[in-house]
């Protein structure tokens, strides 16, 4: 049975792509991050470990000897934990010392090609994933209103401007005026903050930066962010076409239509 490879971090998206693969046939190997990755995905899986951010030499070891050829990352990191928990080992410093930016892009780019150069390639998880990427047009919920629309359109605008800069997906706006712009809090966090200044009624929008490479930070919501944006009144969730993961779908409909919240696939 040819095995695959998983780098796997915070949330259910390793669990989609666990499934997905097995459904191929193929047999997973998984690297988790400790104190990110949910433990349940052990079970899930034939052959599991545990590591540590930035331990680079470690994940490749794990994957040789399991005869990984190719894998992909699946999952969230958190920013502010990356960047006090890390425990950069010699793979990580090899990768460190070659950089010109440490932008996220560039870093992950970066990590990509060393893991190839040792013979694991690493693919975009979206290649097991299509089923759960969101399609256009209106997905749950009321209609959105004319205000609202334009509110969408202004905060995919000013969402291309943010990921042009590699700072964040998620923007919040109300009534022409942007409320928040997602840096390393997360897009909860942002969601608060925003409807914090804003109040209810807010449009929230999530996309991908305009060259996200689709291997790395594929944008995922859930029905988390549902509750979140129902405990502080926002109304609308706009979500890239083709480029977002719905996480539980069915799930996540179902609680926008039962609390009132937009959801819409936009270009």
């Amino acid at each position: 049975m040819e095995r695959i490879g998983l780098i796997a971090g915070n949330g259910q998206l390793p669990f989609l792509f666990a499934r997905a693969a097995r459904a191929r046939g193929l047999d997973v190997v998984v690297a988790a991050h400790r104190g990110e990755t949910d433990p349940a995905l052990e079970a899930e899986v034939g052959h599991f470990a545990w590591v540590r951010v930035g331990q680079v030499d470690r994940i490749q070891k794990v994957f040789r000897q399991a005869g990984v050829s190719r894998a992909a990352m699946a999952g969230g990191i958190g920013r502010v934990k990356a960047l006090s928990e890390a425990r950069p080992d010699l793979g990580a410093v090899r990768i460190i010392s070659r950089l010109r930016s440490f932008r996220d892009d560039a870093l992950l780019r970066a990590v990509a090609a060393d893991f190839e150069a040792r013979g694991i390639t690493i693919i975009a998880p979206t290649d097991f994933l299509g089923e759960v990427l969101c399609p256009e047009g209106h997905l749950a919920g009321p209609a959105l209103k004319p205000a609202q629309e334009k509110d969408v359109a202004l905060g995919r605008e000013v969402a291309v401007l943010l990921g042009q800069a590699d700072v964040g997906q998620t923007v919040v706006v109300r009534d022409g005026h942007v409320l928040a712009l997602e840096a390393v809090e997360g897009t909860d966090e942002t969601i608060r903050r925003g409807a914090k200044l804003g109040g209810p009624g807010a449009v929230v929008v999530k996309r991908c930066k305009p060259e996200q490479d689709l291997r790395f930070d594929l944008p995922a919501v859930g029905p988390r962010t549902l509750e979140v944006m129902a405990e502080v009144g926002a109304r609308v969730l706009a979500l890239e076409v083709g480029r977002t993961v719905l996480l539980d779908a069915p799930a996540l409909f179902a609680g926008a239509t039962a609390r009132g919240i937009t959801l819409v696939g936009v270009r």
